[in-house]
């Protein structure tokens, strides 16, 4: 009752409009400020998501149990690398046991295993929460999403093959072995190997992209690498056992991890892990080179693609 007295005795405000029961709104301020500080735009943006996407691939910022995973794999990676150095220095040998170039390749699994963990984690569950659109409710673009998702997984899988080799690199120089042939070798690795990271990242995030299911784009990130590689693999040893070496360095184009290995073997001095070492000739490295990069550049326009759609 005290209220209705109350309101029946307020006093008409300017520009308050009576209701349906007769009574007068009212708008209060409630404190809420207006920013007036910088707009940082579209650049700071694309950085915030590149550093929160790339600690996001190590679990860093995420629970405990995220950062099991990728700890465990990047062990992996540099533990053979840490083994082979000591071996080095502890027999004084003349050369370490592999090539730079050689070191991804046998690691191949682990790299595939990584790629298959964090991809999906990294645009799968935006799409699963339907928080796109949030995304691009702020100044940030559809390429900018996906720049900043590729740059960010491309330099994870960067840092995960590339800490091994620099591993190889420090123990070889404390082995005194040669100065300059093991800077070119590691020069030749990092090259080897950050053409890996962009083409691995991209097919991954492609098929990533596909599902909002966690679950399934790790399956199918497994089955794309594992089943390419098995089934290359066992096609060009069967061609080996038929003395039809000519179709081996063809046979390579239809797996990542072989398109790396020809492209490795043609242009930076590696040997090839093809049944037999039959790998590409200086011609056939050419294209092995185009179809890598046509993959890559294809994977961005398949990610642009995506994401105009999942944007709306």
């Amino acid at each position: 009752m005290a209220v209705e007295q109350t309101r029946a005795q307020a006093p008409a405000q300017a520009g308050a409009q009576p209701t349906r029961t007769g009574e007068q709104s009212r708008i209060h301020n409630i404190g809420y400020r207006s920013y007036d500080g910088p707009r940082l735009g579209r650049a700071y943006a694309r950085r915030s998501l590149y550093s929160q996407s790339l600690r996001g691939a190590y679990g860093l910022g995420r629970s405990a149990k995220s950062k099991v995973l990728p700890a465990m794999l990047f062990a992996v990676m540099c533990v053979p690398a840490a083994i082979m150095v000591a071996v080095a220095i502890a027999t004084k040998a003349n050369d370490l046991p592999i090539k730079y170039t050689d070191y991804a390749i046998i690691m191949q699994a682990v790299i595939g295993l990584y790629v298959a963990s964090q991809a999906p984690q990294s645009v799968s569950l935006d799409l699963r929460f339907k928080t796109v659109p949030l995304y691009f409710s702020r100044p940030i673009e559809t390429s900018d999403y996906v720049r900043s998702k590729y740059a960010a997984l491309t330099s994870a899988l960067f840092i995960i093959t590339a800490v091994p080799l620099v591993v190889l690199y420090v123990g070889a120089l404390l082995a005194k072995l040669d100065f300059t042939d093991q800077t070119k070798g590691f020069a030749q690795g990092l090259v080897s190997v950050a053409l890996l990271s962009l083409l691995f990242a991209g097919i991954g995030l492609v098929i990533s992209a596909v599902t909002p299911r966690r679950g399934f784009g790790i399956a199918a990130v497994i089955a794309v690498f594992t089943i390419s590689y098995g089934a290359v693999s066992v096609v060009q040893a069967i061609a080996d056992e038929q003395s039809s070496s000519g179709v081996i360095p063809w046979l390579g184009l239809f797996s990542p991890i072989t398109l790396i290995d020809g492209v490795q073997t043609a242009f930076l001095g590696a040997t090839s892990a093809f049944p037999g070492g039959h790998g590409p000739s200086g011609g056939q490295g050419v294209v092995y080179l185009l179809v890598v990069l046509g993959l890559i550049a294809g994977s961005y326009g398949l990610l642009m693609r995506r994401y105009r759609k999942a944007g709306l």
